[in-house]
């Protein structure tokens, strides 16, 4: 017996619609770049809601997402984005992840062009929401869009990681990041991306926040760092 169809008019398929039309605005995703992802309970018929392949984020429409099972077995809606496969290995490498979002974001894809700040911290400490928000995000290296090796890099990042990562860097691609919902994973992404926009504007010169600075974050605010 199929699966029922997930109500095409229910709230999650609106706010993976309304957070792609945001990113797209706002000019943190372009064209067809970027997907987003949901991770469906069972009530709500389980597997993952993602958008389509070649989509535009800035015009989903939200019935036409794609709907897959855990093994990524399409169920209905359109065709799934071509980074399944990393989307599904980030939810079984981060149980509290229920929402994944890659865009290829072009400060953080500069940065990767002129050298992050080092392979298992792209950006070094500099604002204490960086540290609150994002954590630590350790860089990807280059694979062809869509190669399934990405989702073994990323998920051994996530695996050998000494806190719990919520990002990722694609080398040349663009920034991966999950969290609980849509809403959340996008802001998220937007202090990930500002962060690389100061350091670039800054020509990199700031000094990173001292052990100190950082430690108080942690005390007070159990930062991701």
């Amino acid at each position: 017996m199929s699966q029922p169809w997930p109500d095409a008019q229910d709230p999650v398929r609106a706010d993976i619609a309304r957070v792609g039309a945001s990113l797209f605005q706002r000019g943190l995703v372009h064209s067809t770049a970027g997907n987003i992802s949901v991770r469906l309970s069972a009530e709500q018929g389980g597997g993952y809601l993602i958008t389509p392949t070649d989509a535009c984020l800035g015009f989903l429409e939200p019935a036409q997402l794609a709907w897959v099972g855990e093994d990524g077995t399409a169920l209905a809606g359109a065709r799934a984005s071509k980074t399944l496969t990393l989307h599904r290995r980030i939810y079984a490498a981060a149980p509290g992840a229920h929402c994944v979002l890659h865009t290829h974001s072009t400060h953080l894809v500069a940065l990767t062009l002129q050298g992050v700040w080092r392979p298992d911290d792209i950006l070094p400490p500099l604002t204490p929401y960086q540290l609150m928000k994002v954590g630590h995000v350790p860089l990807a290296p280059y694979r062809v869009p869509g190669d399934a090796g990405v989702a073994d890099d990323v998920a051994a990042l996530i695996a050998n990681a000494q806190r719990p990562l919520h990002a990722v860097m694609l080398e040349r691609l663009g920034p991966t990041v999950w969290h609980d919902s849509p809403g959340s994973a996008m802001a998220l992404l937007e202090e990930l991306e500002e962060t690389a926009r100061l350091w670039l504007l800054t020509d990199r010169r700031p000094a990173a926040l001292n052990e100190s600075q950082v430690t108080e974050l942690q005390a007070r605010f159990n930062t991701l760092w």
